[in-house]
């Protein structure tokens, strides 16, 4: 799904607690192997032929890595996302202006319009740390959609298989330059990733990041609490078929109907 050096979840928030603006500034380089078009070309295809004639809506959509080729495909897209910060790095690339973005908690705020296509990628639906903010997330993308459209969530499988009994941490990156390890709570799917870097004139940094993980059936689950059933999952952007060794997945669920009563 991604470059075994790129980073496995959106780069450390800032003292503030979202992406302030020395995040927003390295984020693009810190990303960087996201943005190869082996990596992001199959997302934006998939995303475009979902989208068909009708707008999508990019939940987190950051300093633009998937809203602006889609918008050049010609789909109409709309942002939300929590950091001003990321979004004045948006609207600073060609193009970036076009795409209107909204300010809020992508489990909470609400833009006017329905859309064919609500999409969530990169990891981030771990970024709600919490089940209720998870749910939630779920059903406010269902609001947002018109009857029939779907909401994409690109997210990892969580990588329990790897940790002997007693061990807690599983490393995901061990390239020049950067270490990276997650480290995982089973009693409650709390997780943290773990980035050591070292830049070029020799400094290091560390940054630890909360995240909540969360399995495919579950989100089947939060998919079907917001009345919205499974319509397709694959291992990742290209389709392959998703199996039980597979380490993540890009899934699709379709809006059917109205909320179901409880």
């Amino acid at each position: 799904m991604r470059s075994p050096c790129a980073r496995r979840y959106r780069p450390a928030v800032d003292q503030d607690g979202f992406f302030g603006a020395d995040v927003a500034a390295r984020y693009d380089d810190d990303s960087a192997a996201m943005y190869d078009p082996a990596v992001l070309d199959p997302a934006v295809d998939l995303l475009a032929r979902l989208a068909g004639d009708g707008p999508a809506l990019e939940f987190a959509s950051g300093t633009g890595r998937v809203a602006l080729p889609l918008a050049a495909r010609g789909v109409r897209v709309h942002g939300i996302e929590l950091s001003r910060a990321m979004t004045a790095r948006l609207h600073a690339k060609p193009g970036g202006t076009d795409i209107p973005v909204t300010i809020g908690d992508m489990s909470t705020t609400r833009v006017p319009g329905e859309f064919a296509l609500v999409y969530l990628v990169f990891n981030t639906i771990g970024n709600l740390t919490t089940q209720d903010a998870q749910v939630a997330a779920f059903a406010n993308a269902a609001a947002h959609l018109a009857p029939g459209g779907v909401f994409v969530v690109e997210v990892g499988v969580p990588a329990l298989r790897r940790l002997p009994p007693g061990q807690t941490a599983v490393p995901f990156d061990t390239s020049p330059g950067h270490w990276g390890f997650d480290t995982y709570d089973v009693a409650t799917q709390a997780m943290a990733s773990h980035h050591f870097t070292i830049t070029e004139d020799g400094r290091a940094s560390y940054d630890a990041v909360p995240f909540r993980y969360v399995w495919p059936s579950e989100l089947d689950l939060m998919a079907r609490l917001a009345g919205l059933r499974l319509r397709d999952r694959r291992q990742d952007w290209d389709g392959t078929p998703f199996t039980s060794e597979s380490t993540g997945h890009v899934s699709v669920w379709e809006k059917t109907g109205p909320r179901p009563s409880t």
